[in-house]
């Protein structure tokens, strides 16, 4: 029989305790918890979990997420796949799960609920409700994902309804997604079934939410930050609180995972106790998770942190197996097969002209997307375009610069607009990481620069790009062109690269990608470009 034994101040959540502690761990599982003298200075407590994360985001299959994650203490992730799914479908969402199952690494992956996110976008697939009760009724599948089309629960569109009953007929959580949503309309959204948000950028939002009953996930990703907006919560409604990181790219997963927003709210002064159980706890109640509390005959899913303040970890184990120590991960590679679905051909340049006719205009000025800097909401503005022989150009003085996104999937013509807030004076980047149907996006100064941009992600029918005078970059994602099959630490610094690449361009944006990947995000207000045109996200319909 395998036994391992640890010693420490052992970290009782719950009952608000720390106490030195002997552990004892045979076969995976906590067979006590002894209370002793004295103990080694370390803290034991519960591992940390993400509850809401797309792991795609991260441009890392799931188990090679699991090797970065794990140095950090995170033990398991509430893992959305509606990214793939919007590539590959229910085949995408088993990609996932089968990967997932390849390390000791707890994914608990949900039904995607809204794939196409929208009828004004070309995704690569279709999950009806037929099909969504299907995944649900699977044991790898914990509850219904986020239910962006909150117009449909509104107005009770019976597709959208379905799915919500079939998560509750088997007793599954329903995960929302509702920015800006308040009063009656959020109360109406609340009481169809759906249990979370992670969208607040506002605590005004967030008490609204929660005054119906609601959790509130507290989101700080590497491009949607709110956790200074709503970090008091935490002390205010400890049980009702939940940490997450939604979208995370690899260098900031390299960096640190929940235990960063461990040690900033602690910072806060927030209460440790009520801290950790919205990191630790307060996600295994909600989704029925089989992690356990670390109590004696639960799972032995357990870190050790050198404090209580910094939350640097020393060593993760998950199920009784030490899977990182001293920041280095003891997960083994694995060899990950790919799954793709890309049809794109390269562009010319003739196909980036926006006609200053055939684009939207009012009293001769033309809406353009404000983009914000750690937001996924957009600005509209409208502003006199730069013409050059009966076109619409780049103005780069001004910062208006085009916004390309163009279909992977069949045939058709790329789609151009304009966007401010990205800052390039030279150069431009493309990506297929592009939420939620992941068609190519681009921006750029002027068109030449864009064109080589999507080029270089169509040859690699999969990726992201950077280019500039002197020089270009690409890191190929064959994986839906989503996701990376490579080493995770090659992954991460490739992006580390092409990062410094992108801000040499001019941005001030802490993360141009990222930022760039929301721009179709035709869910997320005020507005929005999807490969079939500018979108207007408060009247829900294309320009």
């Amino acid at each position: 029989m395998q036994t391992t034994t640890l010693q420490g101040q052992y970290v009782d959540i719950l009952n608000k305790r720390i106490y030195p502690a002997t552990i004892l761990i045979q076969e995976g599982t906590i067979v006590s918890i002894t209370e002793c003298n004295e103990a080694p200075s370390q803290f034991i407590l519960p591992g940390f979990i993400d509850s809401h994360v797309h792991i795609e985001s991260s441009m890392l299959v799931p188990s090679s997420f699991a090797r970065l994650a794990v140095v950090h203490g995170t033990i398991g992730t509430i893992s959305d796949p509606h990214e793939i799914a919007n590539v590959c479908g229910l085949e995408g969402v088993q990609y996932m799960i089968d990967n997932g199952k390849k390390v000791p690494f707890h994914f608990f992956f949900g039904a995607p609920s809204c794939v196409p996110a929208t009828q004004f976008e070309t995704a690569g697939a279709s999950i009806d409700s037929a099909a969504t009760a299907t995944l649900l009724a699977s044991p790898d599948i914990y509850y219904l994902s986020e239910m962006m089309n909150f117009p449909g629960v509104l107005h009770q569109d019976p597709e959208v309804m379905q799915k919500i009953k079939s998560a509750h007929a088997i007793g599954k959580p329903v995960d929302g997604h509702a920015p800006g949503l308040m009063g009656d309309l959020a109360k109406q959204y609340i009481e169809a079934g759906i249990s979370t948000d992670h969208e607040c950028f506002t605590i005004e939002e967030a008490v609204d939410k929660l005054s119906f009953g609601m959790h509130i996930l507290i989101r700080e990703g590497s491009a949607a930050k709110n956790f200074e907006a709503l970090y008091e919560l935490i002390d205010d409604h400890p049980k009702k609180i939940m940490l997450c990181s939604d979208d995370k790219h690899p260098d900031s997963l390299l960096d640190g995972h929940i235990n960063q927003l461990c040690a900033r709210a602690v910072a806060k002064g927030i209460n440790v106790f009520n801290v950790l159980r919205t990191a630790c706890i307060n996600p295994v109640v909600h989704y029925k998770l089989p992690t356990g509390f670390a109590r004696v005959n639960d799972p032995a899913n357990l870190i050790l942190v050198e404090d209580l303040k910094n939350f640097k970890v020393m060593a993760t184990y998950i199920d009784g197996q030490m899977v990182a120590k001293e920041g280095i991960s003891l997960i083994e590679p694995i060899q990950a097969t790919t799954i793709n679905q890309f049809n794109a051909n390269p562009i010319v340049l003739s196909d980036l002209r926006l006609s200053d006719s055939d684009y939207p205009s009012k009293d001769g000025m033309v809406p353009v997307i404000h983009a914000i800097d750690g937001q996924l909401i957009t600005n509209l503005i409208w502003t006199n375009p730069k013409i050059k022989d009966g076109a619409i150009i780049s103005d780069v003085e001004k910062d208006v610069l085009k916004v390309v996104v163009y279909n992977r999937y069949h045939a058709a013509k790329p789609k151009v607009g304009l966007i401010q807030s990205f800052g390039f004076k030279m150069g431009a980047i493309a990506s297929t990481v592009a939420h939620d149907s992941h068609n190519i996006i681009a921006v750029g100064v002027d068109d030449e620069s864009i064109l080589e941009a999507i080029n270089l992600v169509v040859h690699e029918k999969g990726g992201i790009s950077c280019v500039r005078e002197d020089q270009s970059k690409v890191i190929g994602l064959p994986v839906a062109g989503l996701m990376s099959t490579a080493d995770p630490y090659q992954v991460a610094n490739d992006y580390i690269e092409i990062d410094k690449m992108a801000k040499t361009l001019g941005t001030t944006l802490g993360s141009p990608f990222m930022t760039l990947s929301f721009m179709a995000l035709l869910v997320i207000p005020h507005i929005k470009m999807s490969d079939l045109g500018l979108f207007d996200g408060d009247q829900f319909k294309l320009y």
